[in-house]
């Protein structure tokens, strides 16, 4: 079992011990990285094509997203709001991060596009199936898995040359609490909402992993659980974004580390316009400290519980 989890974690180890130096490089990295997701979110819809009884499953698979949404939201919220009495935040002037999205709608859309990705993967399927194409149902799997070997190395990369040095990050004690704090919640949730799923109780930290981070914790889960569990994943980090619009501006003024701590991993990128717009650039660090964290904890800590 460790093996494997050596072995996916291999490409992520290698890629992060690439430094890149070239403007060029890195853009290409970074649409790679891109493309690779949407790449394997279509090849997962295909996989869930292929599925018997389809309606049934896609039932089954939104009624356990929903409720692994449910428990781990409701622990973040306990867990932040504490955090946001006992966090007395002093923020000076900071800069904005480069290269973020600029509205909420762009943010939002590139959201809902992975989500069409998936639907789309699925239509394929079925018409491939209906054409007698099922042959493609036993190689969608194992393409996904080499293309994720692709994913993860440019991942590495992305995260050694984000800009945010290893000092920065340990001396930022904001972001490290509210990294910290969400980690830990959202690993509870996944315990508690284990046993209501039928899961094991390290397939729920598994499920748990993602931290927002759902275009990778869909592909990590799908690859070792099957893609109804893999779509789990990703509807309910994916549900996690999405309801992190509408709290981040209702709440940032007042319960700043609970506004910024919610979009999890995705507070150093999709949401970060939306807590800087209503947060004020003062929290920018603090949100890319605090999304860069989990977001280095999440690849290694769900393949570490999927090997369990």
């Amino acid at each position: 079992m460790l093996s494997g989890l050596l072995i996916v974690l291999l490409p992520l180890l290698l890629g992060y011990l690439v430094p890149v130096r070239h403007a060029g490089v890195m853009h290409a990295i970074n649409r790679g990285v891109n493309a690779s997701v949407y790449v394997i979110l279509l090849l997962m819809g295909i996989s869930l094509a292929g599925l018997d009884e389809l309606g049934s499953e896609l039932s089954r698979m939104g009624s356990q997203a929903l409720q692994l949404f449910v428990v781990i939201t409701a622990c973040n919220l306990a867990a932040l709001g504490w955090l946001s009495h006992r966090l007395a935040l002093r923020m000076g002037s900071s800069p904005v991060v480069a290269n973020a999205p600029t509205t909420k709608l762009a943010a939002l859309l590139g959201s809902l596009s992975l989500v069409a990705m998936v639907v789309g993967g699925v239509l394929i399927g079925l018409a491939l199936a209906w054409l007698g194409g099922d042959i493609v149902f036993q190689h969608a799997d194992q393409l996904a898995e080499w293309v994720l070997y692709v994913l993860l190395a440019l991942i590495g990369c992305q995260l050694r040359n984000s800009g945010m040095p290893l000092r920065q990050i340990l001396l930022n004690r904001h972001g490290l609490a509210i990294a910290t704090t969400l980690a830990v919640s959202s690993l509870i949730g996944g315990l508690l909402a284990a046993p209501l799923l039928a899961l094991r109780w390290n397939e729920g930290l598994a499920l748990a992993s993602g931290f927002g981070w759902y275009s990778l914790s869909a592909i990590l889960v799908g690859d070792q659980l099957g893609p109804v569990l893999g779509g789990v994943a990703f509807f309910n980090d994916l549900t996690r974004e999405l309801l992190a619009f509408i709290l981040i501006p209702l709440l940032i003024q007042r319960h700043a580390p609970l506004a910024i701590g919610y979009g999890g991993a995705t507070s150093m990128d999709f949401t970060l316009p939306v807590i800087q717009q209503h947060g004020g650039v003062a929290c920018v660090p603090i949100a890319v400290v605090s999304g860069f964290i989990l977001s280095l904890l999440s690849p290694p800590l769900t393949l570490f519980f999927l090997s369990l």
